[in-house]
């Protein structure tokens, strides 16, 4: 029986609704976190679980001092935390985001030492100090549709992407000094992915492991911001719709998750004993572009109508992806877009005048 579980990146925005899921369910939770400051807002703003929420703080993992202490006594992990994150956090936002989003540039230094390598080290690193630990059984980890997509596919004419797919980005092509940080940073993913695989394979430790890829997230945040500007960079893309961004962002993919939705597959991917060893790419049926996001704001909030950019977007219809199998085999339903953008807009209309946001 699972009863406390290890969650780095704890309290970011997608780290805190696994938290909250896992602690609805009665599971203890140890949170990693670059800020015990951030930790300690999130304990003080749930003191229904007073006693089944505690913080750790871990700087960097790559470099991950306390991480073997960290796994002990814990029966899983759930691993949000991206090294890529951590080490170039303010630099590397948008990257993340923008890299499915609209045009973006940002000339890394050294992709292989900036983005890649410490991907693959963090990775390696919970998994040796998970190691450590042989009551862990499942190890679930957020990996992204940037480990899957092929970003100059040619053919066929309509192609569904699912779990089996990977972007065909060699090593070399990703740490070239020519390639573009964004390039870089989907090989980044990809094989800090492919090394999870391969410790997997190669060791043969007692825990198997889960990775899920999910495309762009939305919804509202339930982790200590303090500000609205400080909003993760998909929901504050929508923030800046809500306040007149003109022009209107183009979405490179139309594909997205409900960040509540995300958090409910993250715990069954732990707590479903059948789904061991496998991929998912959770996915919302519904596409969305910003245009499509502007038209919700606009006909939800009369205050802000005036200020949102009305503007027609073509929604990209010439591929897939299989989020539905995820959904069955970790038996969540997906929330609709309308209902995302408006419970996140919602959220930081009634916030951001009263910051910071902390839940």
């Amino acid at each position: 029986m699972v009863k406390f579980i290890l969650v780095t990146g704890a309290t970011g925005f997608i780290g805190a609704h696994i938290v909250d899921v896992l602690l609805a369910r009665g599971i203890r939770v140890r949170g990693a976190t670059r800020s015990l400051e951030k930790g300690d807002s999130m304990i003080k703003a749930r003191p229904q679980h007073s006693g089944r929420l505690e913080f750790v703080q871990i700087d960097d993992f790559e470099r991950p001092g306390g991480l073997v202490e960290a796994v002990q006594g814990v029966d899983g992990v759930i691993h949000t935390a991206s090294v890529s994150y951590s080490v170039f956090d303010s630099r590397l936002l948008p990257v993340t985001e923008d890299s499915f989003a609209q045009p973006f540039t940002y000339n890394t230094r050294n992709n292989e030492r900036e983005l890649v390598r410490p991907a693959i080290n963090g990775v390696r690193a919970v998994l040796e100090a998970a190691s450590t630990n042989p009551k862990i059984r499942r190890i679930v980890i957020t990996s992204s549709f940037a480990s899957v997509l092929d970003a100059n596919r040619k053919g066929p004419l309509y192609f569904t992407y699912t779990g089996d797919d990977w972007n065909p980005l060699t090593y070399e092509e990703s740490v070239d000094p020519a390639t573009n940080a964004i390039i870089a940073y989907r090989g980044s993913k990809k094989f800090a992915e492919l090394e999870a695989w391969k410790y997997v394979q190669e060791h043969s430790p007692k825990f198997d492991i889960v990775a899920l890829c999910p495309p762009m997230t939305f919804g509202p945040v339930v982790h200590p911001v303090s500000h609205v500007d400080k909003l993760n960079e998909s929901n504050l893309m929508l923030w800046k719709i809500a306040n007149g961004e003109n022009p209107l962002p183009v979405a490179r993919v139309p594909f997205w998750i409900d960040v509540r939705d995300l958090a409910i597959a993250h715990v069954e991917s732990l707590l479903r004993n059948e789904v061991g060893g496998k991929r998912y790419v959770p996915s919302s049926p519904e596409r969305f572009s910003y245009g499509l996001a502007a038209k919700i704001i606009a006909e939800e909030f009369p205050d802000l109508k005036t200020k949102v950019t009305q503007e027609d977007q073509v929604i990209d219809e010439s591929c897939g992806l299989d989020g539905q199998t995820a959904a069955m085999e970790l038996g969540y339903t997906y929330h609709s877009f309308h209902d995302t953008v408006r419970d996140l807009v919602s959220q930081t209309v009634s916030l951001s005048e009263r910051s910071p946001i902390c839940r």
